[in-house]
């Protein structure tokens, strides 16, 4: 169920993807004038197919589902010569070389259109969301360095408003790849106050993160993790190790072996590190002190030995909703679908430049993978999942290699400047080393996927 479950999500996304990039260059393509005859979703030999329209278009759906095409009227490619003079004024390459380039672009367009569109329906609909507050802090990270100890809520870095712990992951991993220093504003629990918070602010250094640990947890280098809620027992199994050492359902435990336990997290991470070893428990049980000796069973999972009392320790983090009126959402979606743009943008140019590993570049089993667990925990993850896949596919069409938008639009724009078209022989030469290009980042990917399944 969990493949079908994959392959469904994945196929569903693509379609998504494919369909909104095509009908950018078709709907933009009848605007100019041009001639469409045929719009296919997938490639290859044409399955089942239609025809629609004025122009009597096929609508097809090919053999093979990766990618999607739009066959315009094009000299290039049709023999035009019996056509009527109305039809060859909707020819291609007889228009204007803007509303050529407007053609083109209008693909990729479209998927940053399709991304706005997911993030300001997301917004405005309103995402819950872990908020922006700090486990404890272990010594010798930065975070420590800078004063954080824990439980503080982070509320601004460097000015700009935190939402939620994702906000905050986003900005710092801005700051991050643009080396700049990150200044926290945060809201720490005051000692003499229970109820109340006191407002700091303390500067976040990033000296010791490499560009490499971008691709990583490189927050928990920081030291920077997320709260998560005290050591209180949930349901206890009947019969298990828990039952047998006398714990109850809403005890709270706060030492083990005489060293206090932070969370629950803590507590759960000790229990499982421990099979089969007495552990002594602290802590309070409808405000009185207890104590109890628990020995955690040995199990085995995912071809690891650990330890298990069977008892639910609640683990959810402090959650948030950010929703927002739809103009300001659509404002939010914009700046979200531009950073992405420009963070994939930089990120690509490190690549190429040694800072990061090729190892980030992802080929279909590993976005499959990915599209099946987004479904699995909800649409609202599935559809940001979507909402960022089509970001990614509308700057990776934009690139400047032939065979792809970007590469054309490279083509128009030289028109443009040279006011003369390319020469067709160095077309084909560029095409050809298009396809080349294509097809290594195709193997990369690939073999990147590979891996990844195999480790």
């Amino acid at each position: 169920m969990s493949l079908l479950q994959t392959v469904l999500a994945f196929l569903v996304a693509l379609a998504v993807l494919v369909v909104v990039h095509e009908l950018g260059h078709y709907w933009v393509a009848r605007w100019c004038g041009v001639k469409v005859l045929r719009f296919s979703v997938g490639m290859g030999k044409i399955v089942c197919s239609r025809r629609f329209g004025p122009d009597q278009t096929e609508w097809a759906v090919s053999m093979l589902p990766f990618g999607g095409y739009v066959k315009m009227l094009d000299a290039r490619e049709q023999d035009i010569s019996a056509l009527p003079p109305e039809d060859l004024k909707r020819e291609f390459t007889r228009q204007s070389v803007w509303k050529r380039i407007a053609i083109v672009a209008a693909g990729p367009l479209a998927n940053f259109l399709l991304a706005i569109a997911v993030f300001a329906g997301l917004y405005t609909y309103g995402m819950p969301e872990p908020t922006a507050r700090l486990r404890e802090v272990a010594p010798a990270t930065a975070a420590y360095q800078a004063g954080l100890r824990g439980g503080e809520l982070v509320t601004a870095i460097n000015g700009e408003p935190v939402r939620n712990w994702s906000d905050m992951r986003w900005k710092i991993l801005q700051l991050a790849l643009e080396k700049n220093p990150v200044r926290l504003e945060v809201q720490r629990p005051n000692p003499a106050d229970p109820k109340g918070s006191l407002n700091e602010s303390m500067n976040l250094r990033l000296d010791g993160l490499q560009t490499s640990d971008l691709e990583g947890d490189f927050l928990a280098k920081l030291g920077l993790d997320l709260a998560r809620p005290k050591a209180v027992l949930g349901r206890i199994v009947e019969g298990g190790p828990a039952t047998r050492a006398g714990l109850r359902e809403g005890d709270l435990i706060t030492a083990v072996n005489g060293n206090a336990v932070t969370d629950g997290l803590a507590f759960v991470e000790l229990v499982r590190s421990s099979p089969g070893q007495a552990l002594n428990l602290s802590g309070l049980r409808n405000g009185q002190e207890f104590s109890a000796t628990v020995t955690p069973e040995t199990v085995n999972r995912n071809n690891q030995t650990v330890g298990r009392i069977q008892v639910e320790v609640p683990l959810a983090p402090e959650m948030v909703v950010t929703g927002d009126a739809p103009v300001a959402a659509l404002g939010r979606a914009v700046a979200k679908t531009w950073d992405t743009s420009v963070l994939t943008l930089k990120m690509l140019g490190k690549m190429l430049i040694g800072e990061v590993s090729w190892k980030n570049i992802t080929g279909p089993i590993t976005i499959a993978d990915y599209a099946g667990q987004t479904a699995r925990i909800g649409i609202i993850s599935y559809l940001t999942f979507i909402a960022f896949i089509s970001i990614s596919l509308g700057v990776m069409n934009l690139l400047p290699i032939p065979v792809l938008d970007g590469g054309l639009l490279m083509y128009y724009s030289l028109e443009l400047l040279t006011g003369r078209a390319l020469p067709e022989r160095f077309g084909e030469m560029a095409q050809r080393a298009g396809v080349g290009i294509l097809m290594t980042l195709m193997a990369v990917a690939v073999f990147n996927d590979i891996v990844r399944l195999m480790s």
